[in-house]
């Protein structure tokens, strides 16, 4: 909003005399009276004098832009339009009046509106610079950026040293990722006015999507050192402490902004995102709805709605929640990744239905991108290829867990055939990160890159084989594959379905998880490693495998360790028949769901609706990973769920001596437990259907000689398997990438 500002003529406080003089028209002692309650911030009275002077004058249009202007700068937007309007057709050559009327007009959400009333400013007054800037926020709000970015160069150019255009131009920046432009323009906005609060806060904004996560919280402290009460910088704030972990002084950030702004739904959704990872799922839920209760077409929230209602197992709900999101924001990919990653947990969709949906997801990233057909730059020597490893797991999670040994491995090979590049799509930086980075050739955070500029990267850097270790999970940067930056792309590891992205060329499987007849539930060709299509890192823990744990406790231990997402009405129903099957048995559940005590109960209600009472489930929440590795030496047998079994838990159970029952699938999500058992060398423990299952765990749980025999042993057994023999697994890896790369240079007409 353009405060009106004129210098001072009279002492403000004999204007109210002039609200009863007559006359044909305001005075000049009036107009100045007027403006010097505004100038002087006094509202109230401001608004008395200029309802006086419109009444007297109803056709002076200076009269109604006060009366406009006065009630917008106390709150009153509503009220404030049509005085606005009022003076804009009293005043057709007013820029001025039509400028204030496109900031009130943007205030009640009337873009189209706002755009036209500025264009209307800059008619009459070509080098309005502040018109100029107002017409740049409407047009960012709109979607509009390079429009909006010109917009605000326009300002700058009439006005080199308006700091507002020069914050508004880098917040545009930042949203179409030209990150170092967007920090030079927010730090250009501060050498001018070092206190301007809004430009540290957006700066933050710009340095927390470089990654640079303490100079963001510095920008923002700044922020509210100079405006204690902005609800905006609290929040953001509260964004930059989550990211680094401290969940509780992110909650506090949160809160504080929500008490400055009760109507805050950015704030809420942000706060359902702590609460969730504070594991108070239900408070989380709660927040998320007050979000969209406030802002009900706010798309993010309903698809954050949807993922922590996932993660209390309310699948048919968590899906609502994702088309809502959908139908709000058709193109929001990340929705349609979330809603592809839930239909792993659901048994009943057909393969065709997720096939379809899977390419539906890569139609809609194609459109947004421009595919490369040529890299040139790539050598045309075989010798040695270059892989790059996309991911945003490269870090202390399982994707990290089960590539680390791999890598060493490959990067070990005195030949020195692979050379692997590392594109971290996320900030964190652990000591495994450390590891996995020593292990590539180069290193190229993809934090804070648009898609197109990290295609560019990639393409730039001479890549023959790109690979992606997310699928539709967190931090994915699937979008970006359909940019086709390198000849061949590969999924693997990190995602257990078709991506259905078209320039995703393969997908690594095995013998067990893509049989030959599911091959048609690929958008992608499947390239079969011969053994198994993952190999596990050994823990770096001193933990020895304990004794039989039943020979202490006098009955048998069942454990599962899975995301309790995993664990659906079928899965209870058939553990239910386990206990019900073995006596005196109980059911080890330890998963982050559990530190909530509401999940905790609904989890007992719902193993005493089969007759499980509560005195036989040992229900425990999230520990340190040392930790929870010593917890199986608690648990006799692993119960795997279906159609989504366990990965990482299932290996580190195997490596703590605790074999797992698993029960055969029909797609390549519900054979991951199979091919764990079966290259571990217990084919035995693959279940055909449920009665095999409970018949397979009654006669394991009975045969205490052989679990006592197998669990002292187990650990050497897979150690020597295919699922943690990492240079016989590298040396499978490296056959395929180079297999693939020899096909592509066949197609390309390329001899070797």
């Amino acid at each position: 909003m353009n405060k009106i500002r004129v210098k001072p003529t009279k002492p403000y406080k004999s204007a109210l005399k002039y609200a009863t003089q007559k006359g044909k028209k305001p005075s000049t002692q009036e107009i100045d009276a007027l403006v010097n309650l505004f100038n002087y911030g006094l509202y109230a009275e401001a608004m008395f004098l200029a309802q006086a002077m419109t009444l007297r004058f109803p056709q002076c249009g200076f009269g109604w832009k006060v009366l406009g202007t006065v009630l917008k700068q106390m709150g009153r937007t509503v009220d404030a339009l049509a005085p606005m309007q009022k003076a804009a057709e009293l005043s057709p050559s007013d820029a001025n009046a039509y400028c204030n009327l496109g900031v009130t007009l943007h205030d009640l959400g009337r873009l189209n509106e706002a755009k036209a009333s500025y264009r209307r400013a800059l008619q009459i007054s070509p080098d309005y610079a502040e018109a100029h800037n107002n017409l740049g926020n409407t047009l960012h709000y709109l979607g509009r950026l390079d429009e909006a970015e010109a917009s605000y160069r326009r300002a700058l150019q009439i006005k080199p040293d308006y700091a507002e255009a020069h914050s508004n131009l880098g917040n545009t920046l930042r949203y179409i990722w030209r990150l170092d432009d967007a920090v030079a323009s927010c730090c250009r906005a501060l050498e001018i006015k070092p206190d301007y609060a809004e430009a540290h806060n957006n700066l933050g904004n710009t340095l927390k999507d470089l990654g640079q996560l303490d100079e963001a919280e510095a920008s923002y402290r700044r922020a509210l050192q100079i405006k204690l009460d902005y609800a905006e910088a609290h929040n953001n704030l509260g964004n930059t402490r989550h990211y680094l972990g401290r969940l509780d002084e992110a909650e506090a950030s949160y809160r504080r902004a929500l008490q400055i702004k009760p109507d805050y739904a950015e704030a809420y959704n942000n706060l359902g995102a702590t609460l969730k990872d504070l594991g108070r799922l239900d408070d989380s839920v709660t927040s998320y709805r007050r979000a969209t209760e406030i802002k009900p077409d706010f798309a993010e929230a309903h698809n954050n709605l949807g993922n922590v209602l996932k993660d209390l197992g309310r699948l048919d709900d968590a899906v609502a929640s994702y088309h809502r999101a959908m139908e709000i924001k058709p193109d929001f990919v990340e929705v349609h990744s979330n809603l592809l990653f839930i239909h792993n947990y659901l048994s009943d969709l057909p393969a065709a239905l997720l096939l379809a949906e899977a390419r539906h997801f890569g139609d809609l990233v194609a459109r947004q991108a421009h595919p490369y057909r040529d890299w040139r730059n790539i050598s045309e020597s075989d010798r040695c290829l270059r892989v790059g490893l996309v991911s945003g797991d490269l870090c202390n999670h399982p994707v990290g867990y089960f590539v680390e040994s791999v890598l060493n491995a490959l990067a070990s090979n005195a030949a020195g055939r692979l050379e692997l590049i590392g594109y971290p799509c996320h900030f964190r930086f652990d000591k495994l990160t450390e590891r996995i980075k020593a292990y590539c050739h180069d290193w190229h955070s993809a934090v804070g890159l648009s898609d197109e500029n990290l295609a560019r990267q990639i393409h730039e850097d001479g890549i023959h084989i790109l690979i992606d270790l997310s699928g539709h999970t967190a931090h994915n940067r699937l979008p970006m594959f359909a940019w086709k930056p390198a000849p061949v792309q590969v999924g693997w590891l990190g995602y257990f379905a078709t991506t259905g992205v078209n320039e995703m060329d393969y997908v690594l499987g095995d013998p067990y998880v893509t049989p030959l007849k599911e091959e048609d539930q690929f958008s992608e060709i499947v390239w079969r490693l011969p053994e198994s299509y993952l190999c596990f890192t050994p823990p770096d823990v001193a933990l020895n495998v304990g004794q039989l744990p039943t020979l202490s406790t006098g009955s048998i231990t069942f454990g599962c360790f899975n995301n309790l997402t995993k664990m659906n009405d079928a899965v209870v129903a058939l553990w239910g028949r386990v206990l019900q099957a073995v006596p005196s048995s109980r059911l080890f559940l330890k998963t982050r769901q559990l530190n909530d005590p509401a999940v905790c109960e609904t989890t007992r209600q719902r193993f005493a609706e089969h007759r499980i009472p509560s005195n036989r489930l040992m229900l425990e929440g999230f520990s340190p990973r040392a930790d929870l590795l010593a917890a199986y030496n608690r648990v006799d047998i692993a119960l795997d769920p279906f159609p989504y079994p366990g990965g990482t838990t299932s290996v580190e159970g195997l490596w703590m001596g605790v074999p797992v029952v698993t029960r055969r699938g029909e797609r390549f999500l519900s054979h991951l437990g199979e091919s764990i058992v079966q290259n571990a060398g217990l084919a035995d423990w693959v279940a055909a259907n449920d009665d095999d299952y409970v018949a397979k765990a009654v006669a394991f749980a009975s045969d205490l000689d052989m679990l006592t025999k197998l669990r002292s042993g187990l650990r050497q057994q897979v150690l020597a398997s295919p699922i943690f023999d990492a240079s016989r697994f590298a040396h499978h890896f490296e056959a395929a990438m180079r297999g693939m790369w020899q096909r592509w240079q066949k197609k390309q007409g390329v001899h070797t």
